[in-house]
């Protein structure tokens, strides 16, 4: 199981682009997948010694998690789920699982691909089904039962994982098989299974001896009671921290809907006639580029920066150095000379020098840009006799004001062409139409968790049913920050299940009887997202275990990037971009200035991501020994030695808010987005090349790539598409980069 990422537990995929200044989710967040996937993908494991007796079940209390949906395409039954299904039904499910792994290790028949790899793919149904329902409300719509569970169960899905991994007569079915692989005539998804089945033991600590495994064992409970503590502690922050305005004059700059918004989230916490700003999980926060009151801006800057980080009940400085110790201690145990070569081993990318080249071939320009950037926003600053230098605060009000200067144009004019349903109806399914050849059927008859949620049946070009796609896309409380995309029901020959798979975006709720009107970031996040949707929709293989997204983590990112070009294809844009009042399509001069302005800003986005990417891996590339005991001392220092300490581009996210980083699965690989991109940049060349949005084209990226999930080797996948190996040139072009020293790509 996957689900998908920008930005609580594990597994891959994700998100919209950070380096364009859209959020981002992990995939593993929304699922909670383990970062070593266990068997099929399942969830992050664990598992406690001693669990729950298995629920009975009479008509009255049944527990629909218990059983298989009888929904169309197993979609769960959402009206009927409560809080109290899920730790029964979870407990239930570890239990299960490893009775059945166990089964398959004490077998005496000699051990075949049918009796061992298939039967462990056949395994753990039940948890699958439950964990992937259970980490998707706690992502999508959590509460304090929820999050209490989470704490609970964090241990154990640990403790589960290790159960199975680490089950010596288990692991030696699977290494006879392996050492014989290449007498086994399997076919080659076979054959990968087998490979990677093995890999995962052994990563997961197969090899180690009896007392090194009760080493990890600990370390493994430990880090999945901190993961969660962190995610759960970054939410709350989030909630408690929003900025409290007492007049609408302090709001000057701000739209009317965003003011009344505002007066919305007042009421909402009990603070009537008064106005609320919500923080997203980023560091940059949407209102800073029009609030015209700077005292404010600094406020909401000071706040967004140090959350988690000023003491009290939800500080993560604490947790951060805690996990960084005890992963590097893991890595140390297996082998491995830190976190980030452990978690590097099984991605493109390779290898700690890899990614290393790659940052700092880019850091440089990316920060000469910024500044570069930064002096133009300054001299506008003294031209007005501002009496102040440019601060984080300011750079999103005085780089609109830049944007304004040089291509006569306001981002706010764009607003009104982007109503949400127009985008999504007649944007990103139009563009799956004309380039796939699919069609979408809102299905109101299927029960949502929530009313503003909605679900649409998809249909495939031969005209037969596909997948289920659920679109979830407004913020509120109970939602981590952030966009993602989820499956509840992963595509499988195995099982013969269609997927079902799912969107979140961050849109702030209009006041009732308003239209949504979106950003230009939040369309092109729609976009990223349901890129990701259509690697699992488009699915095709066997097992489980490759099911859609489940891919390496810097590979998972590159078709949702690839789908972003069609927001501004002429055609698309034409489809959906039409004013909401009138109807009028967008003004082609307007579209010009869009265009032209694309590449602006574009220093600050590249070095706020990189500074954050930089981080990721400066916490990742110690030895236990090494591990900080001051926290933000140590991230200064690191910013520092990597050239990206310019204070008014700060990461994207700091340590302790961190939370691709230290809850979720991109650890060590934050840098995936920008290794994603170097693929996407030349695939869109490739498109390009032959002829743009062509069914013959989509037809060919499906067979050749978003089909096959994880069932080949991910480079591999990507020549069979491009034909050839991987260019960075379209990426440092697009990022204004081209002049600098040509930067790593991925291997060939």
């Amino acid at each position: 199981m996957q689900n998908l990422i920008r930005p609580s537990s594990s597994s891959p995929s994700s998100s919209a682009h950070p380096l364009r200044g859209v959020c981002v989710a992990t995939l593993l967040f929304a699922l909670g997948c383990s970062t070593v996937p266990l068997c099929r993908a399942a969830a992050p494991a664990s598992a406690s010694p001693s669990l729950s007796k298995p629920v009975t079940t009479n008509p009255a209390t049944a527990n629909p998690l218990l059983t298989e949906s009888t929904l169309p395409y197993q979609l769960p039954p959402f009206d009927k789920i409560k809080d109290e299904h899920f730790q029964p039904a979870l407990e239930q499910g570890i239990a299960e699982e490893e009775k059945e792994a166990d089964a398959v290790a004490k077998q005496t028949e000699k051990p075949t691909f049918e009796n061992t790899i298939v039967a462990l793919e056949k395994s753990g149904q039940l948890l699958g089904r439950a964990r992937r329902i259970f980490s998707n409300f706690a992502g999508a719509n959590t509460n304090p039962t929820i999050q209490k569970i989470e704490k609970e169960m964090a241990p154990k899905f640990s403790a589960h994982s290790d159960a199975i991994h680490l089950n010596g007569p288990l692991f030696a079915r699977i290494e006879a098989l392996y050492n014989d692989r290449d007498k086994s005539g399997l076919d080659p998804e076979s054959k990968w299974l087998l490979e990677r089945y093995y890999k995962d033991f052994v990563r997961a600590g197969a090899k180690l001896s009896e007392a090194d495994k009760t080493k990890l064992r600990a370390i493994n409970s430990e880090l999945a009671t901190l993961q969660t503590t962190f995610e759960q502690n970054v939410l709350k922050e989030k909630n408690a921290g929003s900025i409290v305005v007492n007049d609408r004059a302090e709001l000057a700059g701000l739209s009317d809907n965003e003011i009344a918004a505002a007066a919305a989230a007042a009421k909402a916490d009990g603070k009537e006639g008064k106005f609320v700003i919500r923080l997203l999980n980023t560091t940059g926060q949407p209102s800073l580029a029009s609030l015209q009151n700077r005292a404010l801006r600094e406020k909401i800057m000071q706040a967004s920066l140090a959350r988690n980080s000023h003491g009290g009940e939800w500080d993560n400085k604490e947790v951060v150095n805690r996990t960084a110790k005890l992963r590097a201690e893991r890595a140390t145990l297996l082998g491995y000379a830190n976190h980030a070569a452990y978690q590097l081993e099984d991605q493109t990318a390779h290898d700690v020098p890899t990614v290393n080249k790659l940052l700092a071939d880019l850091a440089p320009a990316a920060v000469a840009n910024a500044k570069r950037e930064g002096a133009d926003m300054q001299t506008i600053i003294d031209q007005e006799k501002g009496g102040f230098q440019l601060a984080a605060c300011d750079w999103d009000f005085y780089s609109e004001k830049v944007r304004k200067a040089r291509y006569a144009f306001d981002e706010s004019q764009l607003k009104p062409y982007f109503e949400l349903n127009h985008v999504i109806t007649d944007g990103v399914f139009f563009a799956a139409g004309k380039l796939y050849g699919l069609t979408f059927k809102e299905r109101k008859d299927l029960p949502v968790y929530l009313p503003e949620v909605r679900i649409w049946e998809v249909t495939d070009r031969d005209g037969k049913p596909l997948a289920l796609f659920i679109g979830d896309y407004y913020a509120r409380p109970s939602k981590r920050g952030g966009a993602w995309m989820n499956q509840y029901v992963p595509q499988s020959g195995l099982f013969g299940t269609k997927p079902v798979v799912a969107n979140h975006l961050n849109i702030p709720k209009p006041p009732a009887g308003e239209p949504t009107l979106l950003t230009y970031d939040e369309v092109r996040t729609a976009f990223h997202e349901f890129g990701h949707a259509l690697h699992g929709m488009f699915s095709n293989v066997k097992y489980p275990r490759f099911s859609g997204t489940s891919v390496p983590r810097d590979f998972v990112e590159y078709p949702s990037q690839v789908n972003e070009m069609w927001a501004t294809w002429p055609e698309i844009l034409k489809n959906y971009a039409k004013h909401y009042k009138t109807g009028a399509l967008m003004p082609s001069e307007l579209l010009d200035k869009m265009l032209a302005a694309d590449k602006f800003n574009q220093g600050f986005k590249t070095t706020e991501y990189l500074a954050a990417t930089l981080l990721d891996q400066s916490w990742h590339q110690l030895k236990p020994e090494e591990i900080p005991t001051d926290t933000l001392a140590f991230e200064a220092e690191a910013l520092k030695k990597a050239g990206v300490d310019y204070p008014p581009v700060p990461p994207r996210y700091r340590s302790t808010y961190f939370s691709h980083a230290f809850a979720g699965g991109y650890s060590a690989g934050y840098y995936s987005y920008l290794w994603s991109e170097v693929l996407d940049a030349d695939s869109v060349e490739w498109f390009k090349q032959h002829g743009g949005l062509k069914r013959e084209n989509g037809d060919h990226f499906r067979e050749t790539l978003l089909s096959r999930g994880g069932s080949d080797d991910a480079m591999k996948l990507f020549r069979n598409f491009t034909g050839g190996d991987p260019d960075v040139a379209p990426l440092l072009k697009r990022r204004g980069l081209d002049k600098t020293a040509p930067a790593a790509v991925p291997p060939k």
